[in-house]
């Protein structure tokens, strides 16, 4: 019996190790989710994102949203557009950064007003290149600015855009 409790106890370790050596692979920095105002149904979260080995976002997820979608901003003529993308590729070794006026991480169906200052927990799921998934677990900073005074482009996500 021993040796059952000792087999199963290393095979949950080497599970719990494979999973959380590839979560380390995807490093996630600067990350900070735009404040709300009363009423406002969603807002941006922005990072920078680097691979290791190549991954890809697909998702995520949030308790204070009731959806997290990977997004891209891009000019189409002279409109702005919006639209969900299936996953954004983090090519190995590379930082890929998540911006104003490109891809980001939306917050959907947002529950509760997002207040300057405080902290959003967010789950970011990935996928590598044998399409295993990972997630990471962050405590993002709400703001209205990037890190360090940087804050371009969306004021007010939704204003004037196209989805």
């Amino acid at each position: 019996m021993k040796f059952k409790t000792q087999f199963q106890a290393l095979v949950a370790t080497l599970a719990l190790t494979g999973s959380a050596l590839y979560a380390q692979t995807v490093e996630v920095k600067d990350a900070w989710v735009r404040s709300t105002v009363q009423g406002q149904k969603a807002t941006g979260a922005f990072m920078k994102l680097s691979a290791k080995d190549g991954a890809k976002l697909v998702g995520g997820a949030s308790p204070v949203a009731g959806a997290v979608e990977v997004h891209e901003m891009k000019m189409e003529g002279d409109v702005m557009k919006m639209r969900a993308v299936p996953a954004l590729d983090l090519p190995a070794g590379k930082t890929v950064e998540l911006k104003s006026g490109g891809y980001h991480v939306m917050l959907l169906d947002l529950k509760t007003t997002l207040k300057k200052d405080s902290t959003v927990p967010l789950t970011l799921l990935f996928k590598d290149g044998k399409g295993v998934e990972s997630k990471v677990d962050l405590q993002v900073p709400v703001s209205t600015t990037a890190p360090g005074g940087h804050g371009a482009g969306m004021a007010e996500h939704g204003h004037g855009m196209k989805h």
